[in-house]
């Protein structure tokens, strides 16, 4: 029979025009339209010709029949008497098969000291064999093809990839048949073989109509070309070009063998009409056969605008008439473009862009881009004028409460539950979510702050030695919360890990910390699905290292998408290429246009080499650059379209699309750069006005402000007001943070820990210095940085000091007190703190104070200035007699030891010694106690104001400069 095959070009909206075809078509006998399969590409055709039909029945409609046949694991069932076959394997279990095929089979080739491929490369692995393998079940490619081939000029780890695959394609079937199972792709073409080789027979009464294919794998173009030729059959083409010349149709070239699979088609692959013709060719049509639909009269844009656009996406060897046909400029005159900064720019652009659609009654926007990053931020953006958009890609399960919760119980488990990650589960909203999460935030915050400082000792035992010395109280709640997850801990600390053994241990941990909650909603019902299909086939992987465990289940949750049923805004979708295939919207917006992402970068087959798949006569990965180019060819037919592209992504600058580099070349200056949208969707987050912050400069009442003092605080309260007044008035402390490596200052406590000992134990006897040295610093065991770094130096600046004990005994110096501290209350009220790293004391009775630093010394500048008081404001005390076990005397000699233990282990600094000048020790603390005196008198009895950074050469950064937003008044970025 003669061919039955339309077209709907690009400029038309394909769904709207089909549906309104069919009804007009069947217009006489309402259940005709009930009685007619529609077969269309995938299950979201199905969806867009639904909502079709909805709009252009503008009321109660019989529905024909939807069926999908694209997709490898279609509802081919719907259809009646097809055949019978084996069941289709679970993905899952046919990825874990593969997988584990790779393990034992390619171990030689791949990393892994022990001989193997590590788990979550070898899924990596299987996913691509599994689409090789699917590649050639739907283009009927022979496994037998691959016997005997070895071209010379192959590289040799092709020849292994090629020897190992084969014994795969030789061993799955049989594989299969063991379990009583077959390839979905198997099954698909089965079932599309059967249904054509039945209606062939015997044409089925009701209407036929294929519609919406782009491309077709030779079992569905087989079944495409009996339905063309049923009595009641139409295949309906999106976009075939119909006006383009013969020279250029012929000039693309498709190489089909004798069953009509399809094989390399060089730089025509390239080409957007390139699957369409190489469809016409496996149906046995030819271009001038094609009739256009007689309901695709209405077109939504220029019928000029889609030829130019199908001229530019051409390849270059199409290009020869861009000299000679000119761009009319009302073909781009609704269409305009934006090129943002960054991406963050560029999905703020787009959705200001769809929010603006919304202002127009009953005017539709959708995004259209393969980059799911940017579609996610668009959403964001949309959020926050409480617009839901419908993304038809969904939501990657790993990024939605259930799927973060899970992933991040065994990323806890796999990290050996530290802080941060364990802190992370125990707050996740999902966890006690009822009328004991108060109660449980409360006990998991005490926890928190329990934790924080240096990294506990590993495992729950070290967390809960750390409850023991810092949360008293939380040991019986602690307990249940270390007995859930023991078996977690038991089983990564292992060798190798069980993979279902593993999720199941899992999945009680989640459900003992959540109930029912985790796995209700869509996404906690993906969940359930994943977890069950794990649990049921993760036996087929063979045990693995648990450093693999993260990735593993990471991978399988990021591949699941969830999708709300319902609540997206009915005017606004987010698209990808696919689906927006048969979509149109009064406004499409085409985003993410730079090169790797439209068209998306072909990522190589590690099993099928180029040369291989040409031999086999197998579609090149280049062949999906001419698919996009086709999408992006109808995308462009739309009433009103928006182009955009960030100049940079979040690494690197960004080099524009080859579509839009061609489009822009093609177009010349018709398209229009929307200069007011950028703006606008600049100035959404910017400050009309921007007022930097006063430097603060609290003043409280003279009766509010402290009366004690400390040595080390006034030095605080002369250089930096503020950062006193936060401390000693607002009692504001720094939060230490979380799983934190020990620092430098937790280096000086245990320097001035270990000669503190010293000089208690063994009066200051040298011989006993190393016992002690190393006695602390077992302390260090589990703290691999302080033990390979800062040992040795605390090893050398005891060595240090030790030597200089005898230097400093043999001018007269004995050892009086370490650690000594005392108080002393002034004439105006105010009391005085400070303690003394170290005292001696001379025989004429003269005392000598040392101070241990293992940082900065204060310049000679910061003593005579009177900005380091420290030492200063000790040695009154000492004379004074306020120092606990000194006793009175008068203080001879003021030294800084410098404990680096680097290059120069140590060093002895006199602070009052200047270049050949010395002052006087009377002399510097007579200064000491006026300075201090006139410190007082202003800030703390008086009421001079509290300055930030009153002396800024002196006041170096604290953990108060944020509050005191240092940087805003002092002009710095």
């Amino acid at each position: 029979m003669t061919p039955h095959v339309f077209t709907i070009p690009a400029q038309t909206a394909f769904v709207d025009a089909l549906a309104t075809g069919l009804l007009d078509r069947f217009a006489g006998d309402p259940l005709a339209l009930a009685r007619t399969t529609v077969l269309l590409p995938n299950r979201r055709a199905v969806r867009a010709l639904t909502e079709a039909f909805v709009r252009a029945s503008g009321g109660g409609l019989l529905l024909p029949r939807m069926t999908p046949v694209g997709d490898v694991d279609s509802a081919l069932g719907s259809l009646d008497g097809l055949p019978d076959t084996l069941p289709a394997i679970d993905p899952v279990k046919r990825r874990l098969l593969l997988a584990q095929l790779i393990r034992r089979g390619r171990g030689v080739s791949a990393a892994g000291r022990d001989g193997t491929v590590s788990a979550i490369e070898a899924l990596r692995l299987a996913d691509q064999l599994a689409a090789a393998l699917d590649a050639m079940a739907f283009e009927e490619v022979d496994p037998a093809a691959l016997d005997g081939f070895a071209p010379f000029d192959m590289a040799h780890h092709w020849e292994k990839t090629l020897a190992f695959l084969t014994v795969v394609t030789q061993l799955w079937p049989s594989l299969l048949a063991a379990h009583g199972e077959v390839d979905p792709a198997t099954d698909a073409r089965a079932r599309l073989d059967g249904l054509t080789g039945r209606w062939q027979a015997a044409p089925p009464p009701g209407a036929i109509i294929a519609a919406g294919f782009a491309a077709a794998a030779p079992p569905v173009a087989r079944l495409l070309r009996v339905v063309a030729r049923l009595p009641h059959g139409l295949v309906i083409l999106p976009g075939l070009d119909t006006v383009m010349s013969d020279a250029a149709w012929a000039g693309i070239r498709c190489r089909h063998d004798g069953d009509g699979s399809g094989g390399s088609g060089g730089d025509s692959e390239e080409h957007p009409q390139y699957t369409m013709k190489c469809l016409l060719d496996a149906l046995g049509v030819a271009r001038g056969e094609v009739v256009l639909w007689p309901h695709a009269g209405c077109a939504d844009g220029p019928a000029g605008r889609a030829q130019r656009v199908a001229e530019a996406m051409a390849p270059a060897a199409f290009t020869g008439n861009w000299r000679t046909v000119l761009v009319a400029p009302t073909d781009f005159a609704s269409v305009r473009k934006v090129e943002a900064a960054n991406p963050a720019e560029e999905a703020q652009v787009i959705a200001l862009a769809l929010r603006r659609a919304l202002e127009t009654p009953g005017k539709t926007a959708a995004l259209v881009t393969p980059d799911r990053g940017l579609a996610r931020r668009v959403a964001a953006h949309c959020r926050r004028w409480g617009i839901v958009v419908d993304d038809s890609a969904g939501t990657p399960l790993k990024v939605t409460p259930p799927g973060t919760l899970f992933l991040g119980l065994i990323e806890a488990a796999a990290r050996g539950f530290g802080a941060v990650s364990l802190l992370g589960v125990l707050k996740h909203p999902l966890v006690r979510a009822d009328d004991a999460r108060v109660a449980w935030l409360g006990d998991v915050r005490r926890l928190d702050l329990a934790l924080r400082g240096v990294r506990p000792g590993p495992g729950l035992d070290g967390i809960g030695g750390r409850i023991d010395e810092e949360a008293a109280g939380l040991g019986a709640w602690w307990a249940d919360v270390a007995t859930l997850l023991d078996p977690l801990e038991r089983r990564f600390a292992r060798p190798t890990v069980d993979f279902a053994a593993l999720v199941a241990d899992l999945r009680v941990a989640v459900d003992a910390l959540c109930g029912e909650g985790v796995w209700r909603g869509p996404a906690g019902r993906a969940l359930a699905g994943v977890v069950t299909a794990l649990e049921t086939h993760g036996h087929h992987l063979d045990p693995f290292v648990p450093a693999d465990a993260p990735a593993l289940i990471a991978a399988f949750l990021s591949e699941t998408p969830v999708r709300a049923p319902y609540g997206g805004h009915p005017r606004l979708a987010i698209y990808g290429a696919l689906e927006a295939r048969l979509q149109r919207a009064d406004l499409t917006v085409l985003g993410g246009l730079n090169e790797g992402v439209w068209p998306a970068r072909p990522v190589p087959d590690p099993w099928l080499a180029p040369k291989l798949r040409s031999h086999l006569a197998l579609p090149s990965l280049e062949r999906r650059i001419g698919l996009a180019a086709h999408d992006f060819v109808q995308a462009l037919g739309g009433p009103e379209v928006l182009l955009t592209r960030a100049r940079r992504d979040d690494s690197a600058p960004a080099v524009a699309s080859r579509f839009w580099l061609r489009l822009n070349a093609r177009a010349g200056d018709a398209i229009c750069h929307d200069d007011d949208l950028l703006a606008a969707a600049r100035g959404l987050d910017a400050a009309s006005r921007v007022t930097p912050a006063a430097r603060p400069a609290p003043a409280p009442a003279a009766a509010l402000r402290p009366r004690a003092l400390s040595v080390t605080a006034a030095e605080r309260l002369k250089t930096d007001p503020y950062a006193f007044y936060a401390q000693a008035m607002l009692r504001l402390r720094p939060l230490q943070p979380l799983d934190a490596d020990p620092s430098a200052a937790d280096r000086g406590t245990a320097v001035h820990a270990i000669l503190e000992e010293w000089l208690e134990r063994g009066d200051a006897d040298p011989a006993l210095l190393p016992q002690i040295t190393e006695a602390k610093l077992l302390e260090w065991a589990g703290q691999p940085l302080m033990r390979a770094l800062w040992a040795p130096r605390v090893r050398r600046a005891m060595a240090w000091v030790a030597e200089q004990i005898g230097v400093w005994e043999a001018e007269g110096w004995t050892a009086l007190a370490a650690e000594a501290g005392g108080t002393m209350t002034l004439a105006n009220g105010i009391k005085l703190t400070g303690t003394a790293d170290r005292i001696d004391r001379r025989g004429d009775g003269a005392l000598a104070i040392v101070d241990y630093k293992t940082g900065v010394l204060p310049s000679h500048a910061q003593v005579a200035g009177g900005f380091a008081l420290q030492l200063g404001l000790l040695g009154w005390l000492a004379e004074a007699g306020a120092l606990t076990g000194v006793g009175r005397g008068e203080v001879a000699a003021l030294r800084f030891w410098k404990l680096g233990g680097g290059t120069a282990p140590g060093l002895v600094k006199d602070p009052l010694k200047h270049n050949r000048e010395i002052t006087l020790t009377a002399e510097h603390l007579a200064a000491t106690q006026a300075s201090f005196f006139a410190l007082c008198e202003t800030m703390l009895l008086g009421s001079e104001p509290f300055v930030a950074k009153a002396h800024p050469d002196y006041a170096r950064g604290t953990d108060y400069d944020q509050l005191a937003r240092v940087l805003e008044w002092l002009g710095k970025p």
